[in-house]
């Protein structure tokens, strides 16, 4: 940084994107020929290279930002932005799903039984499970708020106990919905409501995998003195998309597990 006149961050050619685009490939390729072949060679594959280059990316991140200082504060306002933008994608994303469910919902086809759920679906309870984990994923919203406030204050500890206890509340919400999708009592090939419901839900699931994922990383990098009160952007992203899934939950507990059970 000493010797550039301006305090932008001229990123250097990195590996990263391209392994994460092949991971990517990879593993969904080996999703469909394990549903269809029952082989996970080529899913394993590109699970561990998605872990590799996660890992590797995160840790050439933390190195700029932490310690070779490049994350100025102009430089952090991008990230701002880019992140308000990914969030910006990821909304249009579930609308889509919101949208099939809904123009399937509000006018059924004959086919279906000209009625929503569609004869022959028993539906889900929405008042024991799916109550449930929206209890937990709204708590889970408190505690990555008190980890927040815990940070901008300099409270180290209570910053590692609010991010341990969101990090549980995540994985306890996997763990209910993956109980949830073994009993549930239709399958993805029931029409459309299988399809919408699983779709929808499980993406969801995935995006609570990854924000879990999101807050162990910024928990490993609390423990390491990586944060202070005024330079933490990498939990900041973190906990705007934690709050985006539980918002994304509360919509899909309201439309789809209440109203259209």
């Amino acid at each position: 940084m000493t010797h550039q006149a301006h305090a932008y961050h001229m990123v250097d050619p990195s590996p990263w994107p391209l392994t994460g685009a092949a991971a990517a490939f990879l593993l969904t390729s080996g999703l469909a020929i394990w549903m269809h072949f029952h082989d996970m060679t080529l899913m394993i594959l590109g699970l561990t290279l998605l872990l590799l280059t996660m890992n590797l990316w995160w840790r050439d991140i933390i190195r700029e930002g932490t310690f070779l200082g490049h994350h100025t504060p102009p430089v952090q306002k991008g990230l701002r932005y880019g992140m308000i933008l990914f969030i910006t994608s990821e909304v249009f994303f579930f609308i889509g799903f919101f949208w099939a469910f809904y123009h399937s919902s509000l006018s059924p086809t004959p086919e279906l039984g000209g009625h929503w759920p569609p004869t022959g679906i028993t539906t889900l309870n929405p008042f024991e499970v799916p109550l449930l984990n929206t209890a937990v994923l709204l708590a889970s919203g408190v505690t990555v708020t008190w980890a927040h406030h815990s940070i901008m204050e300099g409270n180290r500890k209570e910053a590692i106990h609010a991010l341990t206890l969101t990090i549980l509340l995540g994985f306890y919400f996997t763990l209910l919905q993956a109980m949830e999708y073994y009993e549930a009592p239709f399958t993805i090939a029931d029409s459309v409501y299988g399809s919408t419901f699983f779709v929808a839900t499980g993406f969801h699931g995935l995006h609570v995998i990854i924000g879990s994922t999101f807050l162990a990383v910024c928990l490993m990098r609390q423990i390491q003195y990586h944060f202070t009160s005024m330079h933490h952007f990498g939990f900041e992203a973190a906990a705007w998309y934690w709050h985006f899934v539980d918002v994304v939950w509360l919509f899909l507990y309201i439309s789809i597990y209440w109203w259209g059970s």
